[in-house]
């Protein structure tokens, strides 16, 4: 068991995601005893065991859904041989027990991925605001200097930024946050997703109103004007208004923080009010 706890420790480190399959009820004959235990990685790796068997085979094919929709669920099977389907919500497999199991799946991840391109002021600013909530950080910077010196991430890489993306690749579904110290290196990372077609969630790139303009016209030339964008946020963040790298910080964290909750739009706390509590209107 001390292993299987610091297998999580482990990966938590390298920003792995990773289902824990508990046992939590049995009923009858079965495989496994109540409390045993499965940690299964992203990339397909176990310890532990839930019994084995079909049981064992369903509940990692389970464990490939959570993994991608990031939630926790339980589930009961009744293990009757040459049955596979739905009943009274619990599922039967072939098994020839004739008892009952009841499987609990633990996510067990950061909300987000992160990735900062660029480990500058904006970059050590929005790392400072995200780091007090549930997201894995990896900060990307060629210049050693400033990368050594950042401070919040959970990984600090000193790489070329497209080679970073080519050797170490990005988490689908992960969010991009783009603030290098050069336009070039800027269009040259979100052109690289879109030549890769790499699916993120969220894609932002610090910038004016007409360095995008530039940016646009330069990725239409060369791409086309049929791309598909709409995870790219460009310039980045909600309008809240200052341009202190905090305050440019806290404007990308809302826009993340909205992405992530699946925010079509944005709108005031007291927008939730009552019609007959509505102070603000006349």
């Amino acid at each position: 068991m001390e292993a299987l706890y610091q297998r999580i420790l482990d990966y938590k480190k390298q920003g792995k995601d990773a289902v824990m399959v508990t046992a939590v009820a049995k009923d009858g004959e079965g495989p496994v005893a109540v409390g045993k235990k499965m940690l299964v990685s992203e990339d397909n790796e176990s310890i532990g065991t839930v019994g084995g068997g079909c049981l064992e085979i369903f509940a990692r094919t389970r464990v490939k859904d959570l993994l991608q929709s990031r939630e926790n669920l339980m589930e009961t099977y009744l293990l009757n041989e040459n049955e596979v389907t739905p009943k009274d919500d619990k599922k039967k497999l072939p098994m020839i027990c004739g008892g009952e199991v009841t499987l609990f799946y633990e996510f067990i991840g950061a909300k987000e991925h992160v990735y900062i391109f660029g480990a500058g002021h904006v970059g050590q600013a929005l790392a400072n605001v995200l780091k007090t909530m549930d997201f894995h950080l990896t900060v990307i910077d060629h210049r050693k200097m400033v990368i050594d010196q950042f401070v919040g991430a959970d990984r600090k890489i000193h790489q070329g930024f497209v080679a970073f993306i080519e050797e170490q690749g990005l988490k689908p579904g992960g969010f991009v946050v783009v603030c290098t110290p050069n336009h070039a290196h800027d269009y040259h990372v979100i052109n690289k997703v879109i030549a890769d077609q790499i699916p993120l969630n969220y894609i932002g790139m610090l910038c004016s109103p007409e360095k995008l303009k530039d940016y646009m016209d330069k990725t239409h030339a060369k791409f086309g004007k049929d791309i598909d964008l709409k995870n790219f946020y460009s310039p980045i963040g909600l309008d809240l208004g200052g341009g202190s790298p905090e305050e440019i910080a806290i404007s990308i964290a809302s826009e993340i923080l909205a992405k992530s909750h699946g925010r079509k739009t944005i709108r005031h706390m007291r927008e939730n009010v009552d019609d007959s509590y509505r102070y603000w209107e006349d």
